[in-house]
């Protein structure tokens, strides 16, 4: 289980996450976050999810949209059918072949399928902003599926995920039953079809730690390894999977062993006619090998560490999309007096120097020393105005927003 950061970590100020889990903050990231499942009422959580979502959303995806496979998924039973049951050519204009059918998807539905629209958070408007909310409150990758399912029907078996989930339900009532795991925290590369037969013994003879029956506004949360299945009742049910990506300690050892490589003591050829196979000379090796590596974790540096984790972690998950006309608009326009903001939803990271350097998902920006505090005022997140900069004169101030404007950094705060 993670450490809980410091006191007010999970105030009203992280409003996406806070939807998502009836109670208090603390308490949730205390004893609940990564070890526990825990079931909210709508009435706890004193909201709905309908401006996130609904049946409609889903008809005008599927129907309006030119949605492409791999953004649906179609199920029954657990298994999944071939793309090209519900796929084909778009008409004059638009003949590539992997797109939706309505026709066929509401053909399957209608004859017990579930439908799976996959990745909402970068093809559902509200669902993009809720995700890059959510992903800068939790601090870790978001994804967005939603299920639709048809009465008494089961999309699929009792299974684990490899991420942690919060689901939302939309529409309809579905029934959850969610087990202990039959294995503790598995990594990305560990699916449950590897403990498949585990898996099914645990949810058959094991009491679940969940059984209840999900409501629109209602949410559960299910950490990754907990075995759950759903199954819907008495009519058409709809629900959110909002996927968290947990970075694990794991992802520090991947990132310190590849640190390793700018070892050339560890980098060193084994023996001429080394066997592999024969543990007495793999011992001798080994004994090497921990000697060096451990040498090599004593002088790890935090800072190379974290630089591996940024490159690795911060694409995960998009910034709040921009318009590319109104935002070329807003760098033309962009006089003393523009209200700009930090785009939304975008990491990042300012280092102090000379040159001061802006840490993005994908490049690093340098820029003079001497816009350290307006670059850090500007990044605040909250809106400012250009000419109210801390240490640069007007001109600078105008240099500088529409460099970091034209970098995609800063947008219009009234966008």
């Amino acid at each position: 289980m993670s450490p809980v950061p410091g006191a007010g970590w999970l105030a009203d100020g992280r409003p996406a996450l806070r939807r998502c889990f009836a109670g208090d903050a603390e308490e949730f990231a205390s004893n609940y976050w990564g070890s526990r499942a825990l079931f909210s009422t709508a009435a706890e959580l004193s909201g709905s999810f309908d401006d996130l979502f609904s049946l409609e959303a889903a008809d005008e995806l599927l129907s309006r949209r030119g949605l492409r496979t791999p953004f649906l998924r179609i199920a029954k039973n657990g298994s999944v059918v071939g793309d090209s049951q519900f796929t084909g050519a778009g008409g004059v204009g638009a003949e590539i072949g992997d797109q939706v059918r309505d026709d066929k998807v509401a053909a399957l539905f209608a004859s017990g399928h579930t439908v799976v629209l996959q990745a909402l958070h970068r093809t559902w408007p509200p669902l993009i902003d809720f995700a890059t909310q959510l992903s800068a409150d939790a601090g870790h990758p978001v994804q967005i599926n939603a299920y639709i399912t048809p009465a008494e029907s089961q999309g699929f078996s009792a299974h684990y995920d490899v991420h942690d989930v919060f689901v939302l339900q939309i529409a309809g009532e579905k029934h959850w039953t969610v087990h202990e795991p039959v294995h503790v925290d598995p990594l990305r590369n560990q699916p449950w079809t590897d403990h498949s037969q585990a898996v099914a013994a645990a949810a058959r003879d094991q009491q679940p730690v969940v059984d209840a029956v999900l409501r629109p506004g209602d949410s559960l949360y299910v950490p990754r390894g907990f075995l759950h299945s759903a199954k819907a009742l008495g009519g058409v049910s709809a629900h959110l999977t909002v996927g968290l990506h947990t970075m694990t300690r794991y992802l520090l050892v991947q990132e310190l062993a590849a640190l390793a490589a700018d070892q050339p003591e560890l980098r060193t050829a084994l023996p001429l006619g080394f066997d592999p196979g024969d543990p007495a000379q793999v011992a001798t090796e080994l004994d090497k090998v921990v000697a060096l590596l451990t040498d090599h974790l004593r002088t790890a540096s935090s800072d190379d560490v974290a630089a591996r984790l940024q490159r690795r972690t911060w694409s995960g998950n998009r910034p709040a999309p921009l318009p590319p006309l109104a935002h070329a608009a807003s760098i033309a326009n962009l006089a003393l007096g523009t209200s700009l903001r930090l785009r939304p939803g975008l990491r990042h990271r300012l280092v102090p120097g000379d040159p001061v350097r802006l840490h993005l998902p994908d490049r690093t920006i340098s820029l003079p020393k001497t816009t350290v505090d307006a670059v850090t005022r500007a990044c605040s997140g909250e809106p400012f105005t250009v000419g109210d900069l801390p240490a640069l004169d007007p001109a600078d101030q105008l240099v500088l927003t529409r460099r970091l404007l034209t970098e995609g950094v800063l947008v219009s705060s009234t966008a």
